[in-house]
């Protein structure tokens, strides 16, 4: 897990006197809120080299944060301290800012906390704001929820998606404009032909597929049936992972989506292993980082998928709202073969994820062949959500819900009359489905394992984006 890089500047009086007598104070409180930080082992500190009490100081303070490049900044606060300072400070540290008011009522930082807050939001900055002692669980998980929002805004910044073909079947909600993005969400947008991975997947060694075929067929259960799965198309597909890979090392891609149908579907062989094992975290060769890749090319649909990543730092789900089963109320979620093998156990070991998973031979949308990677979803609480344009303005939707167990009777059943060969996650909303199907979106949905509503309400409020919460 990569942590989140973040600055801390603790702000002063700007009378010499009164810094000096308030100085070894001042610096107990931002010991206490540093070690809170870094307990929670998900955070990098970055401290000023001084308590920041005269203009010089901000402007130092600021620029030792834009050079150790963090990822916001807390602006730190236990007595009366000038404002000007911390608006000073702002030009230079980099932004999303947290004002953090410490508990300290014999001398007044929570006056100075609001003056700077003032101040700041007068020149259109608006900081989140925090108030407590740092030792209090709740006051750390409110601060956590918002680096967690607000970093995964700054991690966009300077990212480059992977288009692996144009539009699919027509899908307006899965093309996006490059121009926007790089506008919106500093994300640069790299077109690659689909054929690119067809003349790769050819070159990789016959060796080297043919281990990770026979790894996939020690864990999880290979159900070829001579026509549509055989262990050489089975190995085209494993061809086509390490092909994206290789594309996604020389193009430097941080994120990626396949068109797949029809051309690939057709003439060659499914994208769902590598769909698949790019979202997940490990392969045929050990463990790696999750790669965010979407099906259809969903532009929209791949950029909340790295939302999600940069937020969770799990791996995330993609998905088609496939049917709603009345009597049982559950959603069905199904695509080919996207959804990553760790929903089948909910582990970042593959073993256990990969005994829950069956390749299954594809159905007959897509005669070139090939395995889907057809497993159900473990349950536990989620976070879905979605990323879509209205009228050209992005609007997230976030849906809470729940995975649900069900026999494997239930399981057999359900899928039978849906899908049999692909994965399913059943999911029992919060919402209604009438509510659901009159304000989601799109036929995509993306989501993660917990709940992280409230970092994305934060990454939608950095961002300046509407949001819905379908609750």
């Amino acid at each position: 897990m990569k942590k989140r890089k973040v600055g801390i500047i603790t702000f002063s009086d700007g009378r010499d006197f009164v810094h000096e007598e308030t100085l070894e104070m001042n610096k107990k409180f931002e010991d206490r809120l540093v070690k809170a930080l870094e307990r929670t082992n998900e955070i990098e500190v970055v401290r000023a080299s001084d308590i920041v009490n005269k203009p010089s100081k901000a402007k130092k303070a600021g620029k030792e944060m834009m050079k150790a490049e963090v990822e916001m900044t807390i602006f730190n606060y236990s007595i009366w301290c000038w404002p000007h300072l911390s608006v000073i400070a702002s030009l230079y540290a980099p932004g999303p800012y947290l004002i953090y008011g410490q508990i300290n009522p014999k001398y007044p930082g929570m006056v100075g906390m609001l003056a700077a807050a003032g101040a700041l939001e007068q020149i259109g900055i608006f900081p989140e704001r925090v108030w407590g002692e740092p030792e209090d669980p709740e006051v750390m998980k409110r601060l956590l929820k918002f680096v967690r929002g607000a970093s995964a805004a700054h991690r966009l910044k300077g990212e480059r998606y992977g288009m692996f073909g144009g539009r699919p079947m027509g899908m307006y909600t899965a093309s996006a404009n490059g121009d926007q993005w790089m506008k919106e969400f500093g994300i640069d947008v790299e077109q690659i032909d689909q054929y690119a991975l067809v003349l790769k997947a050819e070159k990789v060694p016959t060796e080297k597929k043919r281990k990770a075929r026979e790894w996939l067929e020690r864990y999880a259960t290979v159900q070829y049936d001579g026509k549509r799965l055989t262990p050489a198309i089975l190995e085209k597909q494993i061809g086509l992972y390490y092909a994206a890979l290789e594309i996604i090392k020389e193009e430097e891609l941080d994120f990626v989506g396949f068109k797949g149908q029809p051309e690939m579907t057709n003439n060659y062989a499914t994208m769902d292993i590598a769909e698949a094992f790019l979202n997940d975290p490990y392969d045929f060769d050990g463990p790696k980082e999750p790669i965010v890749a979407a099906t259809e090319t969903d532009m929209d649909g791949a950029l909340t998928m790295e939302i999600f990543k940069h937020i969770a730092q799990t791996p995330v789900l993609f998905a088609d709202v496939r049917h709603y089963f009345k009597e049982e109320k559950l959603l069905d979620l199904a695509n080919s073969g996207q959804h990553a093998t760790y929903f089948a156990g909910k582990s970042n070991n593959p073993e256990e994820n990969l005994k829950n998973v069956i390749i299954h031979p594809e159905d007959f949308y897509f005669p070139a062949g090939g395995g889907a990677v057809k497993h159900f979803a473990a349950p536990g609480r989620v976070t879905l959500a979605r990323l879509a344009r209205q009228d050209g303005e992005y609007v997230m939707t976030i849906v809470p819900a729940e995975f649900v167990e069900l026999s494997d009777k239930e399981k057999k059943r359900l899928s039978e009359q849906v899908q049999i060969e692909w994965p399913h996650a059943y999911a029992k909303l919060d919402t209604t489905i009438d509510t659901y199907l009159e304000y989601y979106p799109c036929n995509h949905i993306h989501g993660v394992y917990g709940n992280y509503i409230e970092e994305l309400v934060h990454f939608c409020k950095v961002k300046g984006i509407a949001f819905q919460i379908l609750d």
